[in-house]
């Protein structure tokens, strides 16, 4: 994933910067997902890649999702180590390893997002103002919301759907609902974390 800095973008006459919070709960949801460690490019990350990936018709969906393309034989020599994909192969491989990896996990992160109604504690970073003018600069802290079960599950859906419209319909609701009348300043933000 991209550095934190290279996806904000200036919000407004005064610089403040910041990403929608829809974008925002997206990628703290991404961070949940966890998986091979090794680089797609080492022995052993590709190994376990092609393993992951050709256990069943899903993992073969994904690489077709992702363009991967090549004839069964190529597809033997890489799984015994004979023949290294192509740097594009690479690439493809893991982008099929994610995309599979966040599709087996979506009943789990929706099961501990809920947390059996209760729901997950969130905190919320606001837009970085350090290039606004100290005269218009707005009093923004940091802020810690509950949300609830129902919510998550929207939002794991529109995640793995890459709906980034519905992601920031389901972050206005979110903050609307709890922030009262300083919703509007949470609109965009820096960052979304999950609150100890």
């Amino acid at each position: 994933m991209a550095g934190t800095s290279g996806r904000w973008r200036d919000l407004g006459a005064f610089r403040a910067r910041g990403v929608h919070g829809g974008v925002a709960l997206a990628e703290g949801i991404d961070r949940m997902v966890t998986g091979i460690e090794s680089p797609v490019d080492s022995e052993r990350g590709l190994a376990a890649r092609l393993r992951y990936l050709t256990a069943g018709n899903a993992g073969y969906e994904a690489m077709d999702r992702a363009g991967i393309h090549v004839r069964p034989r190529t597809l033997i020599a890489w799984l015994a180590g004979e023949q290294t994909p192509t740097k594009a192969n690479l690439a493809r491989l893991d982008a099929a390893y994610w995309d599979l990896r966040r599709r087996n996990v979506v009943a789990d992160l929706k099961r501990r997002l809920s947390r059996r109604g209760r729901g997950t504690r969130i905190e919320i970073d606001p837009v970085d103002q350090s290039r606004v003018q100290h005269r218009h600069q707005r009093d923004l802290e940091t802020r810690n919301i509950n949300v609830r079960g129902a919510v998550w599950d929207r939002a794991v859906d529109a995640w793995i759907a890459e709906d980034t419209q519905e992601l920031e319909a389901i972050w206005d609701d979110i903050i609307q609902s709890t922030l009262g009348t300083d919703w509007d300043a949470y609109t965009h933000v820096s960052s979304i974390g999950w609150a100890a």
